[in-house]
């Protein structure tokens, strides 16, 4: 088996959030994108969005607050810690945010890789010299695919359910 280099991933900055690029989308033919990210509290995506691809989290360390849309279109506000993994289908309005008090830790699979991994690495050239304007982010995610849903809904007209 050959020595695999995990020197050379690359680390990226979009807003707070740290990405760690694992196995690219140029290493699997467009076929999927592996990524650490670390959240810090208050992290996360602002508004829930959809995009074609899959996703699949394993939480490792910490608590990330994932809203979905269910197949009746209602949020549903999932609670994921340690161990657990949540699927979120390609297409699903979405949003994965670190509401808890401590860092969290996630390991993050996309299906097919290429649009994610694109826009994950234009986000972070943008934000570079200080954050972008909204507007510039707006255009950044529907060039790579991914269109806004919305605000996420107030606590009150989610269901909220654990993971376990």
């Amino acid at each position: 088996m050959p020595d695999i280099d995990t020197s050379t991933h690359d680390r990226l900055r979009v807003g707070s959030d740290e990405i760690t690029l694992r196995v690219t989308s140029g290493q699997t033919a467009g076929a999927l994108l592996a990524a650490e990210v670390r959240m810090p509290p208050g992290g996360g995506p602002p508004a829930l969005h959809r995009h074609d691809p899959d996703e699949v989290y394993r939480l490792e360390r910490g608590q990330l607050a994932i809203y979905v849309e269910d197949d009746a279109g209602q949020v549903r506000r999932l609670v994921a810690g340690p161990s657990d993994v949540v699927h979120i289908a390609g297409g699903r309005a979405h949003t994965i945010r670190n509401e808890s008090d401590a860092d969290a830790l996630a390991y993050v699979v996309f299906t097919p890789g290429t649009a994610m991994e694109g826009f994950v690495r234009a986000a972070a050239r943008l934000a570079g010299d200080g954050p972008p304007a909204a507007a510039d982010v707006l255009a950044l995610a529907e060039r790579h695919g991914i269109r806004m849903a919305g605000p996420v809904p107030a606590d009150d007209s989610i269901s909220a359910h654990a993971i376990h």
